[in-house]
Order: structure tokens, then C-alpha cells, then sequence
């Protein structure tokens, strides 16, 4: 038996290093602050320390900011020099360099670049180019200190004390910054730099480009004041007032110092719900209901379609809004009550959707009140399975529903955003691996296969009129993935507003015309798709264009179609397109694999990043957080964005399940509580949807039991074999079965579908449905735990089903099972390895050590990421303990 690992007494046990924080005086001087002082949540350094960077910054950027640091002299060559004022000395092996610009430690130092920038350096001396040497910005110090405010960020950090060895290590990676400056060819006064550690000064942007954010959370961290006399470095020059842009070069910088919230903070709802019901009074309506969807149903909608965000202020992506004469319902479940009860004003009363004592859903609230009433709805905006739903039970109420001309919502809104006019583009066979022509045959057999609308009294062969000539596709999803073209109508959703009719002869696709290019209308016309107007379709659906027969529609279609085409005009069936996007072709199986694998590496530079910052005492926000995965995403092959609003949560906001942290009101990551993180990229191979959660304190007993319960869960799913049949809700008891164990449970769903470079949501099949499971889907499996107000826990991995070979085969070859897409690791810090099987502990350590397998190719320029990524794949489960009952860190 090895012998025990040694022992490492973390957190303040046997001495501890505290968390630090550096603030400037107007003197540029460094001072430790002993007070708290309000700040901003949205950066992840100090207000006042713009020239403070991350060690293992060492790149050549293409792009950088156009505020530049004020140089102090020439050099013995007759260059412009910086004057910095970190004492710290050595060399420092850096990572690669990449050409995006951000600046994380990707890169390692390229000599024979470095000498062919001083090469041209010295040849453009040489002939009189001195433009990079002038008009540049000058510091400008704040007028007061820094301040901040956070009782739990100004706590002390407990840290892990390090051995001899690790503390080496630690020193080793420390080292001077070298700053390069040669003329760029984009712009006569823009520079290339070369940064090196991050605990160097560097360049600073001009002091416009940071005051808008002097309001800002920073991270904070300590440094010695430089010391004075003969051979020493320079004092560092005065700081200004800044957030953590000054960690951020490039695009990466632009976009950091360009960015703004996405959500709309539409203020006080009364007024709007003035001019709502007076509207209302104009039909002689007594409700008015505004869903959430759009007019194809997607649950994620473009920003002009957020009616019901903007008549209540909840910008959850589930709920519907009611409106009386008097008062205003909002309707959601219970992912979102607690973030809904935040966000409504006084004029709006919650109604938990699901609880015990609540309504099932806005229908049953509905049809349990109204009588004799008049109901408005936008019948674009509602699916033909709910409008007859609510149609039959509203018949035994003598009420009904109204379909005024235009939506209400839309007359009130006097600053409504324009409809994207974003270019739509083609997704390439090597993505899709099958042709849109391939596609449009099968959707066109389907129809041909489809059985006449016969009434039960015909004994005669079928009419025209009964036969059926096509299918109306509506979801922008399926017509994405049929046509083979996506877009970016819808923010994280690569989709564009259309209509598709497909005939048996014909193909219609009505899109505005200022979204096709040369190159998109060649390719339709070649699949015999011909463009109209979005508009259009009404026209076409009026004049009945496709001929005699009937046209096929699913029960999401909009009841607007079908109020338009009649009952004699279409057959309703469950969407053929959804169920061909369910069964993913190799070529998007083997994408996916890529897309998660890149994904992977993204997160584990993350991880490694974040924990690092938090131990060297940083305090970094969950905004920032959130930020900085994105920017390391960015830099993988194909990313084309973010699949969803990325969820960061610390403290009672992870207790949130869809919480999103916001540039104004983020938290800063808690020590002491579990951190989670949701979040996933959108690469032209792939959709991600990854969540892990990890610890960065001392974990309580509690946390532990609860993070080791959904541990269970995951794993049983992961494991699960089942025969052909078997749906995902008869799966989803193995994921509740330890915590149920314990009394607890999650309100949410086990899993969902999720696309190849299309929605992170993706169907017919779910663990809470009854569509049975087949290889070739693609789902998620993602338990958890909610402490109200204290913690959040979540587990979630992607897996695809396929075949699997059992010893018994019993009914032959039907027996399924799961493959592992997502390669991020598990922490096992929180884990309780008493509570563990023994299959459980060896599942755990295989998906650590195959994860670092896997991943680690790709991480050999990120030594600190390769480093974390080791340690997870090889420490133990839990915290081991010593004699006294005093838990310690296996690493």
C-alpha cells in the first residue's frame, strides 16, 4: 500500500495565507485598505489597478486597445521603454500564442518573432517612423480611493498551506512581463504587444475607456510596495479607476468594454398596464393572455417578441402573462418562482404553476374563473393543441375567445426593437451529413405515405380534396435542419424566421428577402425552393396555392394557420422533421464528440483559471466568470457563440436552477458555499450543455450528502441498460431514487434533447416524456439539488444512446445504453466516499481518468490547466482524515 498523502492542513488550519486585496492611493502608491468599500459586481479586479494582469499572460495579439500606457524614456537602443514597478524578477515559460488575442496564458514565447519585431523596430527608426512614439494617453490617478463593499468578499480567505515543493512551483511561475512595441500595419498609432506574467504592469487603456466602468466590482489582490534606492525597479505610474479590461487585449478588450446586458430592465409596469386594459376595453375584453412563445412557438424568441418580459418585467423563457380589468397574473414553474417573485412589480401577482396547492397550468387557472366571458388572444402566438384545448372547456363556460387584428402588447410598446435582419448561411454537408435534397425526399415519401382524410362513413376510394399535398413546417428548428441553412435571428439559437410549405412537386419558403445572399438563393433554387415574402403566407394560405388537396400541420403550429386554412383544409400529425432531427446521422454523432471534446478543454482551462485566481486571494464575480469561459470558448474551432445564457451562481442564486448573473447586480464567488456552472458553446459541429459544480472552501457535511446524492443519481442514469421501448420518464426514477433516499428531490426535468448547431432544447424525446429512447438520440443528464436561499447543486452531462451487448440478450439484440459525450471532470472534493458503491467510486475515477486521457493532448501549452487536470484525475474521493477528526485535502 502506497503510503498516505502528505498531510496538508488547509484553510487557517496550521497557519494560512490571507486573501489580499491591492488598492491605490491618488498618489499611486500601493495601500492595504482595512475597510470595506462599495463595488460593482462586474469585474474581477481592483477599481483602481489598471496595470495589474494575469500571470501566464504571454501572447502576441493582433488586435489591442487603442489607449496605450504613457512611456517613460528611451532604452539603450533608443526605445521607448514602460516604467513598472513589480520587483519580482525570473523567467517564465509561457504558454502558446494564439492570433485571437486573449490573454490567459495560451501561449509559449516565439523567439524568432520577437527578434523579427525588433528587426522592424529598428528598420522603422532607421527611416523616421516615430508616429508609435507619440500622442499617447497619460495615467490619470482616481480622485479617491477605491472602494468596496461586501461583507462576505472582505472576509478573510482560508487557503491550503502548500509544502516546500508546491510553493516552488508556485514561485517558478513568476516572472518579468517583456513588452514589445513595433508599428502595426493596421494603423500608423496602434502597436502589437507582447505581455508576459500577469502580475506585471502593462498597458492600460486611456481613462475614457474606464470610467464608465469606475462603478465596477473588481478582483482584488495584494502586492508589496515596490521598494526605493539604487538598482531598484521604478515606482509603478499612477492607477486609474478600471474593471477587469485591463486583463483583456484585442477583440477580447473590445468586446469586454463594448458589451452591454442583453436583458432590458423595462421599469415600473403600471402605466403600460394602463394603456394594455384601455386597449382591452376597445375589444370589450375581460382577459387578455400574452404567452411567452412566438409565433413558432420557440421558447427561446428574438427580442421584438418578448411581449411578456416587457408587459411584466420576468424574463424567464417559461410563463404567460393574463390580464384582467383590474389585476395581472404571471404563470411559470418552478424553476423560475423564486427569480419570478424578484422580477414582478407590486402590479403583478405570482401563480406557481405545479405546486401543490396551485393550478396546474394558465389553462386550469382559467377555465376555473372565467364565465360568459371574452377572452383576447394573439392566435399567432398560440399553438393549435392548446387553443382546442381550452376552446372545449371553455364551451361549458359560455365564454370564448377573441382574436383582435393586432396584438395589444405591440400597440403599447412604443420602443419596440426591429425585427434581425441577420443574413441567413448555409450549413455545410461535412456538419449535416445528409443533403437538404436527401431530406426534402424522405419528408416528401412521408407525405405520400400519409393515409387520406377519409370521413368514417366513406367506403369509396379518396377524393382529391382528402388527399394529402404537403406539410406546413413552422418551428424554425425543423426548418433549419431541413433546408440545411441557419441563421441569427434568435440570440444563442442559430434559426431565422420562416415559414416552409413542402408539396409534393413545390417548395415555398417565406422569408424576408433582405436575408438571402447570392450565394443562399443559388442554393434554394437549386433544391427547388422558391422564396416569398415573409407575409406571404397568409396570402398563400387564403388562395389555397398548393392545389386541392389537404395540407399536414403539427399540434404546435400557430392556431392563426389554422383558423386560416379551416378544418377541411388540414390534417393534424406529430412533426415528421422533429422526429428526423431526433435521430442523429454519424457524421452529427461524430461532430458532437469534437464539439464537446473542444468544449471540454474550454472548461477545464476554466476551472483551473477560476480556482487558481480564488486561492492566490483574488475575488472574482459571477458575471466575470461567466465572461471569461466565453472568451475561452472563443477561441476553439468552429464556435460560433454560446448555446444559452450562461448560468453562474454562488451562494443562494445557484439554489436558482436557471439563474443569470447580470453585469449590475453578479455576485462574488463564495468560498463557502458550492459555485455552479451551466453553460455551453455553439459550434457548427455541435451544441454543449455542460454544468459541473465544485468547491473552492471547506464543504459542510450537508453539502456533501446533498452534492454525493445527485452524484448517485448521475451515475445511475449514465449507467442505465434498458430494452427498445423504453421511454426517458421510466428512466428518470434512477436519477431521484438517493435522493429520495434522503427526502430530497429537484423541480425540474432529468434531461432533454439538444440539436447539432441548432437549440440547446431539442425533442420529441425527454425524461419526462413518454417518447421512447432510440440510438441515435442525444440527451442530457442532469440531476440536482436546491437548498432555498443557501445553495445550488447540479451534475450534467450529454449522452447518446446506441446498442449495447448484454450477456443474457434476452428478446435478441434490443438492449440500449449510453455514451458519455461531455469530457469535463467531476470534483470529488464534496464527495462522501462512505456513501459511494464500490461501482460507484470506480465509475467516478474512470470518468476522472479518461477525461485527463482525452483532454490532456490539448492542454500541453496550458501548464496550469494540464497541472489541475492531473490532480482531479488522481486524488482521492472526499477529504481524508486525520486522528482529532480534522479533514483534510487529498492533493
Amino acid at each position: 500500500m502506497a503510503p498516505p498523502p502528505p498531510i496538508c492542513l488547509p484553510f487557517g488550519i496550521g497557519g494560512s495565507k490571507s486573501r489580499r486585496r491591492l488598492s491605490w492611493s491618488s498618489s499611486g502608491t500601493a495601500q492595504d485598505h482595512k475597510i470595506r468599500h462599495p463595488h460593482s459586481p462586474t469585474s474581477t479586479m481592483n477599481d483602481a489597478a489598471e496595470s495589474i494582469t494575469f500571470h501566464s499572460d504571454s501572447e502576441r495579439y493582433d488586435e489591442i486597445p487603442s489607449s496605450l500606457p504613457e512611456f517613460h524614456g528611451m532604452d539603450s537602443k533608443g526605445r521607448p521603454k514602460l516604467s513598472r514597478g513589480n520587483t519580482m524578477t525570473g523567467t517564465k515559460k509561457s504558454a502558446t500564442s494564439t492570433k485571437f488575442g486573449y490573454g490567459w496564458g495560451l501561449g509559449k514565447k516565439n523567439k524568432m518573432k520577437e527578434a523579427e519585431a525588433e528587426a522592424e523596430e529598428d528598420r522603422n527608426r532607421g527611416s523616421g517612423s516615430a508616429d508609435s512614439q507619440t500622442h499617447l494617453p497619460v495615467y490619470e490617478p482616481p480622485t479617491s480611493p477605491p472602494t468596496r463593499s461586501n461583507t462576505k468578499a472582505s472576509h478573510v480567505s482560508k487557503t491550503s498551506q502548500r509544502s516546500h515543493e508546491s510553493h516552488r512551483s508556485h514561485e517558478s511561475r513568476r516572472s518579468e512581463s517583456t513588452v514589445r512595441i513595433q508599428e502595426s500595419p493596421r494603423a500608423q498609432d496602434s502597436l502589437n504587444l507582447r505581455r508576459g506574467d500577469s502580475q506585471r504592469s502593462q498597458a492600460s487603456q486611456a481613462s475614457h475607456a474606464t470610467q464608465s466602468s469606475h462603478a465596477s466590482r473588481s478582483t482584488h489582490r495584494s502586492a508589496a510596495q515596490p521598494a526605493s534606492g539604487p538598482g531598484s525597479p521604478k515606482a509603478r505610474p499612477p492607477l486609474y479607476a478600471n474593471d477587469s479590461s485591463s486583463t483583456l487585449v484585442g477583440s477580447a478588450l473590445e468586446r469586454k468594454m463594448n458589451e452591454v446586458d442583453s436583458i432590458r430592465d423595462y421599469g415600473d409596469t403600471t402605466e403600460k398596464l394602463e394603456d394594455l386594459r384601455r386597449n382591452m376595453a376597445t375589444h370589450k375584453l375581460d382577459f387578455y393572455i400574452i404567452p411567452g412563445e412566438d409565433a413558432h412557438g420557440s421558447e427561446y424568441v428574438a427580442e421584438s417578441d418578448q411581449r411578456r418580459h416587457y408587459i411584466s418585467g420576468f424574463y424567464g423563457s417559461n410563463g404567460h402573462a393574463i390580464v384582467t380589468k383590474d389585476s395581472a397574473y404571471l404563470f411559470t414553474d418552478s424553476r423560475y418562482w423564486t427569480q419570478a417573485q424578484g422580477q414582478l412589480d407590486r402590479n403583478w401577482t405570482l401563480v406557481k404553476a405545479g405546486s401543490v396547492d396551485g393550478p396546474r397550468d394558465w389553462i386550469e387557472w382559467l377555465t376555473a374563473r372565467v364565465n360568459d366571458s371574452r377572452i383576447g388572444v394573439d392566435a399567432r402566438m398560440l399553438s393549435y393543441e392548446k387553443a382546442t384545448l381550452v376552446n372545449d372547456k371553455l364551451q361549458r363556460t359560455t365564454s370564448k375567445f377573441i382574436y383582435p387584428p393586432q396584438n395589444l402588447v405591440d400597440l403599447v410598446w412604443k420602443d419596440k426593437p426591429p425585427k434581425s435582419k441577420a443574413p441567413i448561411f448555409i450549413q455545410p454537408i461535412e456538419f449535416s451529413g445528409v443533403s437538404a435534397a436527401t431530406k426534402l425526399v424522405k419528408v416528401r415519401e412521408w407525405i405520400k405515405n400519409h393515409p387520406p382524410s377519409l370521413p368514417s362513413y366513406s367506403k369509396g376510394p379518396a377524393r382529391p380534396e382528402e388527399v394529402q399535398e404537403g406539410t406546413l413546417i413552422t418551428s424554425l428548428s425543423s426548418i433549419a435542419y431541413l433546408l440545411n441553412l441557419r441563421g441569427s435571428d434568435i440570440p444563442h439559437n442559430p434559426l431565422f424566421h420562416a415559414y416552409l410549405f413542402v408539396g409534393l412537386d413545390t417548395a415555398f419558403l417565406f422569408l424576408d428577402h433582405d436575408k438571402t445572399t447570392p450565394e443562399t438563393g443559388e442554393y434554394l433554387k437549386n433544391l427547388g425552393v422558391e422564396i416569398r415574402e415573409y407575409l406571404d403566407l397568409w396570402t398563400f394560405l387564403r388562395r389555397r396555392e398548393w392545389g386541392r388537396g389537404k395540407v399536414i400541420i403539427s399540434p404546435q403550429t400557430s392556431y392563426a394557420i389554422s383558423l386560416m386554412l379551416t378544418h377541411y383544409r388540414f390534417t393534424v400529425a406529430p412533426s415528421y422533421v422533429e422526429q428526423m432531427m431526433a435521430i442523429k446521422n454519424e457524421t452529427e454523432l461524430e461532430g458532437l464528440r469534437r464539439a464537446y471534446l473542444r468544449d471540454g478543454v474550454a472548461f477545464v482551462k476554466f476551472l483551473a483559471w477560476l480556482e487558481g485566481k480564488l486561492l492566490d486571494g483574488w475575488d472574482i464575480s459571477e458575471y466575470e466568470a461567466a465572461s471569461r469561459l466565453t472568451e475561452m470558448r472563443r477561441t476553439g474551432k468552429h464556435f460560433m457563440g454560446i448555446a444559452y445564457k450562461s448560468i453562474s451562481a454562488t451562494g443562494s442564486n445557484a439554489a436558482l436552477s436557471h439563474y443569470t448573473p447580470r453585469k449590475s447586480t453578479a455576485q462574488l464567488i463564495e468560498r463557502e458555499t458550492p459555485y455552479l456552472n451551466d453553460s455551453g458553446g455553439q459550434y457548427r459541429d455541435g451544441t454543449c450543455d455542460t454544468t459541473r459544480t465544485v468547491h473552492f472552501g471547506r464543504p459542510t457535511t450537508e453539502q456533501c450528502e446533498a452534492y454525493t446524492r445527485v452524484l448517485q443519481g448521475h451515475i445511475a442514469i449514465d449507467s442505465a441498460l434498458f430494452p427498445e421501448g423504453t421511454s426517458g420518464i421510466q428512466l428518470d426514477v434512477l436519477a431521484r431514487k438517493a435522493l429520495w433516499r434522503d427526502g430530497l428531490n429537484y423541480n425540474h426535468g432529468t434531461g432533454h434533447g439538444f440539436g447539432s448547431f441548432l437549440t440547446v432544447h431539442e425533442g420529441p424525446h425527454s425524461f419526462g416524456n413518454n417518447v421512447p429512447l432510440e440510438p441515435g438520440n442525444v440527451i442530457t443528464n442532469e440531476p440536482g439539488f436546491y437548498n432555498e436561499g443557501k445553495w445550488g447543486i447540479r451534475i450534467e452531462s450529454a449522452l447518446a444512446v446506441k446498442r449495447v451487448r448484454t450477456r443474457g440478450e434476452f428478446n435478441g439484440n434490443v438492449w440500449l445504453g449510453f455514451e458519455r459525450l461531455t469530457c469535463v471532470p467531476i470534483q470529488t472534493r464534496m464527495v462522501k466516499d462512505t456513501m459511494l458503491t464500490k461501482e460507484e467510486k470506480a465509475w467516478l475515477k474512470e470518468h476522472n481518468q479518461r477525461c485527463y486521457e482525452k483532454l490532456a493532448p490539448f492542454l500541453k501549452d496550458d501548464k496550469r490547466a494540464l497541472k489541475w487536470l492531473k490532480r482531479e484525475a488522481e486524488r482521492g474521493i472526499g477529504l481524508a482524515t486525520i486522528p482529532g477528526g480534522i479533514n483534510i485535502e487529498w492533493d
